[in-house]
């Protein structure tokens, strides 16, 4: 690896990153933390390190203090990880100082935990993004041995989304026609396009969009892959968008793409749904009440940002709003084992331990009797097995308050859940 090159990219970093607007997003970082952020291609990782270099640099911190490499610059293409070590040794030929160091897309560089490990055993303060789930590993987390924050970064939630559009609530602007109209128009944008942070301001956020998916399924998946059969990898996306929703077991998504003429089998199946897990398109939710086995063989899959599963969708708002509540509470609670969804006698969307929360979903209640008794009923007979403090039912615009055999069920638009979570 040339150092000439090296110290081009340090040196045109500096230059370009505090020409960024940066957003700031709902993040605090712990002052001494070394942190790894994780999460799919676009959902502003990088601005994350923008974020907190324009923070040290507001504080005092200079410049020529900071290291930042973003490792999907072509110019670094051949880059290992034996190399790593010449970007310290580049900068302090530069600047003489020991650097803090923003390692950006460090997923492209194999063995780059090991460098990070040796980085904080030296008291280099840290700061590393990736698009690959399997960054955070166990084997990558054993290496690395504690000495890291791992952090999921998602695209824009909803408060995040309309500060990027300019649009600052307040309890008392929402009591206002003019700004809750405007708040209801940008939801009902951020509903359909979702919350990808270069996305927000666009006019054509569907074209946006799709460059974003092809970016995920050609370069994360495919090629990293070596994914033969695209045609069967395509349909499979497009069969887990319709059944959003459905518990699925691999055999029978199996049997699903296979009716469509790309014959393909369980085992190729269970590799293709681990890929697009490791690039964090999809998001397994697991059955609380399943047998082991089938917890890990028959979850329900959401896609990580509405605005992806609407690319597959022509008439989706039920989808989208299960899939919107399903993005919130991994992103809130987090992906591992912490939200669930109930399904062995009855049926009930999600169920959060750390919050004894049972929540249902439903798209309209006010036209449908039959479908609130139902969705009522679930809660209630929930409660007999499974500790809830809290009942919801989630809308997309009926709100309410239930009280049925002495348990309150609260009914509420998902716009205002997601202000008041």
């Amino acid at each position: 690896m040339n150092k000439n090159i090296l110290k081009a990219v340090i040196a045109d970093s500096q230059v370009e990153v505090p020409k960024y607007k940066v957003i700031p997003r709902d993040f605090t970082f712990e002052e001494f933390g070394n942190y790894v952020f994780g999460g799919i291609r676009r959902a502003g990782k990088s601005f994350l390190l923008y974020q907190r270099m324009q923070q040290l640099i507001s504080r005092g911190s200079q410049w020529d203090e900071m290291l930042y490499v973003n490792f999907e610059d072509e110019r670094l293409t051949g880059m290992k990880a034996e190399h790593l070590n010449l970007l310290l040794e580049v900068h302090l030929e530069m600047y003489g100082k020991q650097p803090i160091l923003f390692l950006d897309e460090i997923q492209n560089i194999s063995g780059w935990e090991k460098f990070a490990r040796r980085m904080a055993d030296t008291k280099h303060r840290v700061y590393i993004t990736g698009s690959n789930a399997k960054m955070l590993s166990q084997d990558i987390q054993s290496t690395l041995g504690g000495r890291y924050i791992p952090f999921d970064v998602y695209p824009y939630d909803f408060k995040e989304f309309l500060a990027a559009n300019d649009i600052h609530l307040t309890e008392s602007s929402l009591l206002s026609t003019e700004s809750k109209a405007e708040m209801l128009r940008m939801f009902n944008d951020y509903f359909y396009f979702g919350g990808f942070p270069e996305g927000a301001e666009l006019s054509s956020k569907r074209d946006y969009l799709t460059s974003v998916y092809q970016k995920i399924f050609l370069g994360d998946i495919a090629a990293r892959h070596t994914v033969e059969n695209t045609f069967a990898l395509k349909i499979l996306f497009k069969k887990l968008a319709e059944s959003i929703k459905q518990p699925l077991s691999f055999t029978r998504i199996a049997n699903i793409v296979s009716s469509t003429g790309a014959k393909v089998g369980t085992n190729t199946i269970i590799n293709y749904m681990e890929y697009a897990r490791e690039a964090w398109l999809i998001n397994p939710i697991q059955n609380i009440a399943g047998k082991l086995v089938d917890k890990e063989t028959v979850p329900k899959y959401y896609f990580t940002d509405n605005g992806l599963l609407n690319l597959f969708l022509l008439d989706g708002n039920t989808s989208l709003l299960e899939n919107m509540v399903a993005i919130y509470l991994l992103r809130k609670y987090g992906r591992n084992d912490a939200v669930f969804f109930y399904n062995k006698g009855i049926e009930v969307d999600f169920y959060v331990p750390d919050a004894c929360a049972a929540i249902q979903v439903c798209f309209d209640i006010d036209n449908n009797t039959g479908t609130l008794d139902r969705e009522v009923k679930a809660l209630l007979k929930i409660t007999e097995v499974l500790e809830c403090r809290q009942l919801l039912i989630i809308t997309r615009d009926t709100e309410r308050m239930l009280e049925i055999r002495g348990r309150k069920i609260e009914v509420i638009p998902v716009w205002k859940w997601l202000l008041n979570s």
